[in-house]
């Protein structure tokens, strides 16, 4: 069985949907830094930074990063379609993960935390650093949107690993009201994702009354 550690509202959202769609057992287990009730010291043991998702595997070894994550699951279960046959089309799927992680994720957590990036931050200069990353975060977003189209799906013919994950990070830090005006064809694409049934229940339970 897979062990996911994860919390609600979080980028575990996406691993959720992809291990159901793989068909395979699976166990959450709450833990966030933000979240000082949860198994916050139970994740440092697997995954010193404390990080989520964290997903334990069923042989007992540990892999983090949520693209990483999706990727393998793509791989160890290709009857589920988390990836695309075709090279060139799994090659594109695999660019947008890794943007999202390296551009959207990573502004995300300077927006969020502000106070993680400055020497001895005061109010003004948090609030300097979180407009600045947020700005970014959207501009990123922007381009993403323009170099990853929906053919209909962001992965293809049907919902993968890249419509999960941006339909995830993208709920966060404003994106989605920012995309509504900036790029709404994409909107509508981000919309269609989390109303497909794969990917609904999984949100409900995440973001039924969340506002992040």
């Amino acid at each position: 069985m897979y062990k996911l550690y994860g919390s609600r509202g979080s980028g575990s959202a996406a691993i959720e949907v992809a291990l159901t769609r793989c068909g395979v057992p699976y166990a959450v287990t709450r833990a966030s830094s933000w979240e000082a009730d949860s198994a916050i010291e139970e994740l440092a043991k697997v995954n010193p930074l404390r990080q989520i998702p964290t997903l334990l595997l069923p042989d007992g070894s540990v892999i983090s990063e949520s693209a990483a994550i999706l990727i393998h699951l793509g791989l160890c279960h290709p009857d589920a379609g988390l990836l695309a046959v075709a090279a060139s089309q799994r090659a594109q799927q695999m660019r947008g993960l890794v943007f999202i992680a390296a551009n959207c994720y990573s502004a995300v957590s300077i927006s969020d935390f502000p106070e993680r990036w400055c020497k001895d931050p005061d109010e003004a200069s948090n609030n300097r650093v979180r407009a600045a990353a947020r700005a970014q975060l959207h501009r990123n977003w922007e381009i993403f949107a323009d170099i990853f189209p929906a053919t209909p799906w962001l992965s293809g013919n049907m919902p993968g690993t890249l419509d999960y994950l941006a339909a995830v990070v993208s709920k966060w830090s404003g994106t989605r009201a920012h995309l509504a005006a900036a790029r709404p064809v994409f909107f509508q694409t981000l919309l269609a994702i989390e109303g497909h049934p794969d990917v609904a229940p999984v949100f409900e339970r995440h973001w039924a009354s969340a506002t992040k």
